[in-house]
């Protein structure tokens, strides 16, 4: 320190600032920071951003590093128990020791990454939100829904190029029975601290749409544990569970169902199992009717069959009257036919009698028909005579 001209040299000042450092965290410290941006770099060091912030914006910011040596399997410890690549916007709890070098300045060596703490902060905050929804009584709202029979007008909340939506859509549009769905996209970001305010307002777009809708399908085609904790966020819960639709839920995890399938009205695991749903419901709707077509098309023909017996019996009962009736007529015929005969007057000409007529041709049966002096014509079966009346006896 050169004390007569009033100043020290930065290596001094930045050895005592090392010194303080030193002093005041002497050992390893447990850390939660936010990452606000990571690099690993071709020699293996990782090198992170950290930083706080109280909601207005950042007030606190730190270097951190991880040495090559630890690097690996810090990294590999934390995806396989996550799910996810270590990366900026997770806040995490980081495990190490403070260094503070005059070239480099200020930095966090990190030994450990506190997994556990991580996901045990996801899962109260899933526990917190049932709890909070239970409360209120939203938990069984959406419950009290029912799917139309025939499900057609969708609303799909997704990313637009989300592979999940994309399979979906394919699942859904191509079914092996051709049956038809009207799909409309709201879109949405599907993770992060953004996905819970965007989803809700996705579903305040579909309410408030002059349109209606047969059901709201929210789509993820999966991730990790830090990637869909979003589901759990109330504010989120609470929207689906006061939406004036029934939504449906495939947010594409294995793990427990998050807050929101929970309080939605229905849940699968992936976009294609929901497309599946749907595709099931109509088909058993569509087998119902057939169903019943079929019962009344055999109702249809049995009454036929009845009211065809019915008739036929008639029609023979008809014949058989009208056959009786035709039998009496064709006797009835034959007497008069016989008794036509038997009256024709050539039969009595040809038995030897004759028939009288006046000069008029009006058969004359008694004497007292006829004057003396009358013109008469007698009638014989060879022959006729001209004659005239000389007197009665």
């Amino acid at each position: 320190m050169n004390i007569e001209q009033g100043y020290i040299e930065l290596l001094e000042l930045q050895q005592l600032i090392r010194d303080g450092v030193e002093e005041a965290v002497p050992g390893s410290v447990r850390v939660r920071a936010e990452v606000a941006s990571l690099q690993r770099k071709a020699n293996g060091h990782c090198y992170l951003e950290l930083c706080q912030s109280d909601g207005r914006g950042i007030v606190a910011k730190m270097r951190a590093i991880i040495w090559q040596s630890h690097a690996g399997a810090l990294l590999s410890k934390f995806a396989n128990a996550t799910g996810a690549a270590l990366g900026p916007g997770m806040a995490l709890i980081f495990e190490g020791y403070v260094q503070y070098s005059e070239i480099f300045g200020l930095s966090l060596i990190v030994d450990d990454i506190d997994v556990e703490h991580t996901l045990g902060e996801a899962e109260l905050l899933r526990r917190q939100t049932l709890e909070r929804l239970e409360k209120e009584g939203l938990l069984e709202l959406q419950k009290e829904f029912a799917l139309p029979a025939v499900p057609y007008s969708l609303a799909v909340i997704s990313a637009p190029d989300a592979a999940g939506y994309g399979d979906f859509r394919r699942h859904l549009l191509e079914n092996e029975y051709g049956f038809a769905f009207e799909l409309t996209l709201f879109e949405a970001a599907m993770q992060g601290e953004s996905a819970p305010a965007s989803i809700t307002a996705a579903l305040d777009r579909i309410s408030a749409a002059r349109q209606s809708y047969d059901a709201v399908l929210i789509l993820r085609g999966g991730g990790s544990t830090l990637d869909l904790i979003c589901f759990d966020d109330y504010g989120l819960c609470a929207a689906i569970a006061r939406c004036p639709v029934p939504v449906f839920t495939a947010i594409g995890h294995d793990r427990d169902n998050h807050a929101a399938d929970l309080v939605a009205c229905g849940a699968v695991k992936t976009p294609t199992a929901l497309a599946d749903l749907f595709v099931d419901a109509v088909a058993t709707e569509d087998e119902r009717i057939t169903g019943f077509q079929t019962r009344l098309k055999l109702a249809f023909t049995s009454k036929l069959a009845v009211q065809e017996a019915a008739v036929q019996k008639v029609l023979h009962r008809i014949l058989f009257a009208f056959n009786h009736i035709l039998t009496a007529a064709d006797a009835s015929l034959s007497k008069l036919e016989t008794r036509v005969t038997a009256a024709n007057p050539r039969l009595l000409l040809k038995r030897g009698y004759s028939l009288i007529t006046n000069d008029k041709g009006v058969f004359l049966k008694r004497a007292a028909d006829v004057a003396e002096g009358d013109r008469i014509r007698v009638i014989y079966e060879d022959g006729t005579l001209n004659c005239t009346v000389n007197g009665k006896i």
